[in-house]
């Protein structure tokens, strides 16, 4: 082959939050670029959000409505079509507030009235404060003036996404593009038909936004990352409009979607939309196909790649030879996305749960897979995980300064699976020894190795919050799942960090194998308990999924599970479905737990017994109502 210079361009496909850049393309950008490749970078989820909330996209977005049958219209669009002119009027300024462009028309968005108001707004006005109520208007009568007017403002955005998902594009949300589509998606054939079916006016503005970045960057290799199962259909989309593009790119599909769900991949048509899928990290993979387009590889160097030859699908690992690792690599390159056209919305008014949406947050690793590795629900089995390899604090900390020094932002999110203490040590005491000004956050566990000493270090060198996960909450369950935790333990963790001043969220699970119901409502006691004692400010509840990655899915009857017959497939192998025979009803729990939780967080509820939440009747705790107290020493 001759060699030619290839130019990449990394794609960002919709739909992610649009706060901040995904840390997908910074990163593979950085590392490519120290090895001599030309790359150019576009959010297209961005791009996307930008171009449909506009004075010209929702005129467009009111023509389409307008052109339908009203009466079949859900309570969103019929707002949307008697406001429209005012939606249009008002969209371009609102948008330019949340980019912080405008601050003063805070004073005007936060009088109630000046936007449109649709059925978003009306929680506003629905509660009283009363523990079976939403307690949200407590919270957003504290509100001053900008926060106001932001979250004012995301209840808007949210009203015209509900429009354009009920009358435009049911494919559409503001944080996921086709989801359904792409989750536990074994047959390609539902993908295929939606990306054959006549484009809405959402995919035609994507196609537009494909072509304008083609004809700009004029690359030859376009790199297309899926982080979640929201974003699979958003990339096959933009492949889909590139294969019409001439000189026709090459293009190659990868992220943690992939890297997940796809790892038995054997369905031929995904290649009618890419040339290559690549496995984990994605810097040897992208290299590698580079230097061989180029000219400067042969075949054979080809590393953790599907393609389609001679009609079949073909994984080829390459040969054996150190990875570079994320960590190790270099300093993402944030320089090249346009930074200031990302919006800080307000999702929620629970103070933790703003920083995923609220902010521009600098996205790193502070190492390469989980330190613990042994969770039984966890997709262990995975590199991302499995291969476990710090960056050096005093590296780590150059890099943040670098960061800062690039995107004059001092903002960082640490997206690790979880976060050594020790590590955080050493980082903490090297951001203060060199006076770097940082604000950071991201995950944990919640072990002993939190102790008052490290909480308060990382809160002088500029920890604002973390997360971590205490699973089911309770003792004998976090034994069966190998989390490596106790609930006292935990406790004193949670207080440590809550007591240095560090926002603590919780992430819960219910619905593990040989759970009852008394155990679910007794983790729930816990949970309270931990509100009321001021160690937790927020938490979240999500059903046990079973994983094929995970070890209980490689011994599923150790755990009383048997696996549904006929979950083979070509395509996506993620979540199995199976049974247990004689399990609890976990299915009627879930709505008790979340309102429980959503309480908690707004202050509600929180002396009230745990078994008014639930709407049908539950056996009453078992653990001590002092449980946490006693855990605490108190």
């Amino acid at each position: 082959m001759r060699e030619t210079a290839q130019r990449l361009l990394l794609i960002t496909p919709p739909m992610l939050s649009f706060n901040t850049p995904y840390p997908a393309t910074p990163g593979l950008a950085g590392f490519l670029r120290s090895h001599g490749i030309a790359v150019a970078q576009a959010d297209l989820s961005l791009a996307l959000i930008l171009r449909l909330f506009s004075r010209g996209g929702l005129t467009r977005v009111a023509a389409v409505l307008t052109g339908r049958r009203r009466r079949t219209a859900t309570p969103a669009v019929r707002q949307f079509l008697r406001h429209a002119a005012e939606y249009i009027s008002t969209v371009d300024a609102v948008i330019g507030f949340l980019q912080g462009r405008d601050p003063t028309l805070a004073y005007r968005l936060a009088e109630r009235g000046v936007l449109p108001e649709g059925p978003r707004f009306r929680p506003l006005d629905a509660s009283d404060g009363a523990p079976d109520d939403d307690p949200l208007t407590w919270a957003f009568g504290a509100l001053g003036v900008q926060d106001r007017a932001r979250y004012l403002a995301s209840l808007y955005l949210d009203d015209l996404a509900d429009a354009i998902h009920d009358g435009v594009d049911p494919h559409f949300e503001l944080a996921r593009y086709g989801e359904r589509l792409a989750v536990s998606a074994s047959d390609f054939g539902p993908l295929a038909a939606a990306l054959a079916a006549p484009p809405t006016l959402v995919d035609r503005m994507l196609d537009e936004l494909v072509e304008e970045n083609f004809r700009f960057h004029r690359p030859t290799i376009v790199g297309l990352t899926v982080p979640f199962p929201g974003t699979l259909y958003g990339a096959l989309r933009v492949a889909r409009r590139l294969r019409t593009l001439r000189p026709r790119p090459r293009i190659v599909l990868g992220g943690g979607y992939v890297n997940t769900e796809l790892r038995a991949l054997s369905e031929p048509r995904l290649f009618d939309f890419v040339d290559a899928v690549m496995l984990d990290d994605g810097e040897a993979p992208l290299l590698r196909y580079a230097e061989w387009r180029a000219g400067r590889g042969g075949e054979a160097s080809l590393t953790r790649i599907f393609r389609r030859l001679s009609g079949r699908v073909v994984y080829q690992a390459g040969p054996p030879r150190a990875d570079s690792v994320p960590g190790d690599s270099a300093t993402p390159a944030f320089e090249d996305l346009p930074l200031g056209d990302y919006l800080s919305v307000i999702e929620s008014l629970t103070p933790m749960l703003r920083l995923w949406s609220d902010g521009r947050w600098n996205k790193l690793s502070a190492a390469h897979g989980c330190y613990w590795r042994r969770c039984r629900f966890c997709d262990t089995s995975l590199p991302h995980i499995a291969r476990f390899r710090p960056l050096a604090a005093d590296k780590l900390a150059d890099r943040m300064a670098e960061v800062i020094a690039r995107t004059g932002q001092s903002g960082f999110h640490f997206v690790d699976e979880a976060l050594p203490p020790a590590l955080l040590r050493r980082l903490s005491e090297c951001l203060l020894a060199r006076g770097i000004i940082a604000t950071w956050w991201g995950n944990i566990r919640f072990e002993p190795a939190f102790t008052p000493g490290l909480a308060r270090l990382m809160a002088r060198a500029g920890c604002i919050a973390v997360t971590g996960g205490l699973e089911c909450a309770n003792d004998r369950l976090l034994t069966l799942m190998h989390k490596g935790i106790t609930l006292a333990g935990a406790a004193r963790a949670c207080r440590a960090l809550s007591e240095a001043g560090l926002l603590v969220h919780a992430y819960l699970m219910y619905g593990f194998p040989t759970q009852t119901v008394r155990e679910t409502v007794d983790a729930l006691e816990y949970v309270r308990q931990l509100f009321a004692a001021g160690c937790l400010h927020s938490a979240f509840w999500h059903r046990f999924a079973l994983t094929v990655h995970s070890p209980i899915a490689r011994e599923p009857e150790a755990f009383g599970l048997r696996l549904r017959p006929g979950q083979g497939g070509g395509f996506a192998r993620n979540e199995l479905a199976y049974t247990e025979p004689g399990a609890a009803d976990h299915a009627r729990l879930g709505e008790g737990l979340r309102r429980a939780v959503h309480a908690y967080m707004h202050g509600v509820g929180i002396e009230t017994s745990v078994t008014r939440w639930f709407p049908a009747r539950v056996p009453r705790p078992t653990l001590a109502p002092g449980a946490v107290a006693r855990f605490l020493g108190g």
